[in-house]
């Protein structure tokens, strides 16, 4: 099939290789000339684990085509996908300049028939919004489709070749036919594609990622009830989560969600809600527990300083919201750095994909590191923000060499408290013993 899709950032370059992968030809449209200069010469613009083989594969191969023209993109294209930032406006609601000035240029371009797919996650009756924008000008027909994308970051390429599950959004038989079509090599082991109208697609997207994120404040609140009754969160999650009902994922108790899915998304259906006159207590909670969740580490850092840490140097370990992304959009980390600048110390930070992206963002107001041990140096203390993998099993000899002071605040509960314990090291983490 001949595909089309519009936007070129995580959601679209992911999206647009995988379709490629799969045989189609796609041709990913931007506004952005020197991003499409890059893509087109073979440079990849973001991390995402397994991406690069599959988009120079496909680039090698002609599948995988760019452009900076919506004309050109979308003629030949069965298939257009929107895949365009939404960004949340000033009160948290998202923002729909960019998806439906798009379809208005796309009602002055199109002359045959063209299945339109929201893949940007939007809000409920965008759809509707789309429809209306192309069909002040069209004159042939048309249809819109939601097609809303759950991809993980860190893991895009699995989420997208082998997906739990596609929910596509349509009243159209004819588009029915051609997005099943298009997705059935996808789920050739059996996963569903689940049709339905256009409302309730839009909806899933906000729901699925608001329960995902109802679940890890809940987790954190109850880390901090742990911390009061001198319980363990790790025993209290492994004894809730092997109940089916409840299940493994999403019980990590830490320093709360960060990324661009979960704040947006959460916000943005809270403001959905209140459109219809509902007022979404749960999530109006979550989002409070985790903006005070991302400082979580900050009183213990105080109090173990005597509440002066002004000329303390600290180490920081991670920086991007979550491993395997160099996304650092809403990162604890970020705030924890923030407050503690704003309070004299400085900090030497290292992470392996996102200290370019933090730079960008917040210039020198932190030092980077060019090694996870080259940031203890000197430090009166670690701080741990993101979990990566090459942070798990670190040399803790090493590490004492290089600290100032044995003490390590662990804001993902990388380290067994045992281990800790043996070690000499002052130990702090979430919902757990504190160790001295």
């Amino acid at each position: 099939m001949n595909i089309a899709v519009v936007g070129t950032g995580y959601v679209g370059l992911v999206s647009g290789t995988c379709f490629a992968e799969t045989g189609n030809n796609v041709t990913c449209v931007d506004i952005d000339i020197n991003k499409v200069n890059k893509l087109s010469q073979g440079e990849i613009t973001i991390f995402e684990p397994g991406l690069e083989v599959l988009f120079k594969r496909n680039l090698k191969e002609g599948r995988l085509k760019f452009t900076t023209s919506l004309i050109d993109g979308v003629q030949d294209a069965q298939i257009i996908f929107l895949a365009l930032p939404t960004p949340p406006g000033e009160d948290g609601s998202a923002d729909l300049k960019y998806v439906l000035g798009v379809a208005n240029d796309l009602g002055n371009i199109l002359t045959e028939y063209k299945v339109i797919v929201d893949k940007s996650t939007v809000p409920v009756g965008t759809a509707d919004k789309v429809r209306a924008a192309i069909s002040k000008n069209i004159k042939c027909e048309f249809d819109v489709v939601s097609n809303p994308e759950f991809l993980r970051e860190g893991v895009a390429v699995d989420d997208f070749m082998k997906p739990d599950r596609v929910v596509i959004g349509t009243s159209s038989e004819r588009a029915k036919k051609v997005m099943n079509e298009l997705y059935a090599p996808f789920v050739r082991q059996g996963n569903p594609i689940i049709f339905m109208d256009e409302k309730s697609a839009e909806l899933t997207k906000y729901a699925a990622n608001s329960f995902l994120a109802v679940k890890i404040s809940f987790m954190n609140e109850i880390a901090r009830v742990c911390e009061l009754f001198d319980a363990d969160v790790d025993m209290v999650r492994k004894g809730i989560g092997t109940d089916d009902r409840i299940g493994k994922r999403f019980l990590f108790s830490g320093i709360g969600y960060g990324g661009s899915c979960f704040p947006k998304d959460v916000h943005a259906l809270v403001m959905s809600a209140e459109e219809v006159n509902y007022n979404f207590e749960i999530l109006k909670a979550v989002m409070h527990v985790n903006e005070d969740q991302k400082l979580f580490l900050i009183p213990k850092i105080l109090k173990h300083f005597g509440n002066d840490i002004k000329g303390k140097h600290f180490a920081m370990w991670g920086l991007a919201f979550k491993p395997n992304t160099d996304d650092i959009r809403e990162a604890p980390a970020l705030y924890m750095i923030d407050a503690l600048t704003k309070a004299g110390a400085s900090v030497t930070a290292f992470d392996p994909e996102a200290m370019a992206n933090v730079k960008r963002e917040i210039g020198d107001c932190v030092t980077y590191a060019e090694s996870m041990y080259q940031a203890l140096e000197n430090a009166d203390a670690l701080i741990i923000a993101t979990e990566w993998n090459e942070f798990r099993t670190p040399d803790f000899n090493k590490i004492a060499t290089l600290l100032k002071q044995k003490t390590i605040f662990d804001g993902r509960n990388l380290f067994e408290n045992d281990i800790m314990s043996s070690s000499g090291f002052h130990y702090e983490s979430v919902g757990r013993k504190t160790i001295r």
